[in-house]
């Protein structure tokens, strides 16, 4: 069950350079499952430290929330797929005709060149954001309403899960199925401060409502012992894990 775990942790590599990130892989690639790279690591080195991070025996979680007209982030999935990435995700306010065209591109890739294909997730409503936020882009309708009409138009594109906080993992499992993935964010353990997290909840309680995986940074980066906070954290999941 640890391994189980270890697989499902998922580290968040918010740093600004190379030499930084695969420091941080080196240091953490044996307890940790996944390294996330995101748009500030991207935008400084680009596919490349995508590309060494996977040499290196990294998976990826290629974090850059694509969102934009249909054929554009069709070809940027395409791109993501090439790199050989272990999952990506797009916004799922994109719509249906987005994600959907998105699906079609990567099956057909990896239909004609074979090799892995990535997991695809679509991110719903971002954990740093509450009801004061939504309303003021003109959503009136609550938070998990909102997460859930999403999760839903992602499962009808044919995505392989969605981002979403701990609080909506029941109600999503219940509305799109216990296949459908749930990577989950917002994930802070009791030793760690919350920072600008708004819809969070422990190791523990994300993995028992049903989360497949937990994205979680800076309460290991910036803990005294890196190591040993990610070994919590995995052991805090495993236990979590059994009792499912």
């Amino acid at each position: 069950m640890i391994e189980s775990a270890r697989e499902r942790l998922i580290f968040a590599l918010d740093v600004d350079s190379p030499d930084e990130a695969l420091s941080w892989v080196e240091r953490l690639k044996n307890n940790v499952g996944i390294f996330k790279i995101g748009k500030q690591l991207f935008t400084r080195c680009g596919p490349d430290i995508v590309r060494t991070i996977r040499a290196a025996g990294g998976e990826i979680f290629l974090d850059l929330k694509f969102h934009d007209i249909p054929n554009t982030v069709a070809m940027a999935a395409l791109e993501a797929s090439r790199l050989d990435v272990k999952m990506f995700n797009v916004h799922a306010l994109g719509g249906l005709s987005m994600m959907k065209q998105t699906v079609a591109a990567v099956h057909d890739r990896h239909a004609a060149v074979g090799g892995r294909r990535p997991l695809l997730l679509a991110v719903t409503v971002l954990t740093s954001t509450d009801a004061q936020t939504l309303q003021e882009v003109g959503i009136e309708r609550p938070i998990e309403e909102m997460v859930i009409r999403l999760a839903k138009l992602a499962k009808e594109a044919g995505m392989d899960g969605v981002v979403a906080s701990p609080r909506e993992v029941a109600a999503i499992h219940c509305a799109c199925g216990p296949d459908f993935l749930i990577v989950t964010p917002g994930v802070r353990p009791s030793f760690a401060a919350v920072d600008d997290q708004k819809r969070i909840a422990t190791p523990a309680a994300a993995i028992f409502a049903g989360a497949d995986y937990l994205v979680i940074g800076r309460p290991i980066a910036h803990a005294a012992d890196p190591v040993a906070a990610a070994e919590l954290i995995v052991r805090e999941m495993a236990q979590s894990l059994e009792g499912r």
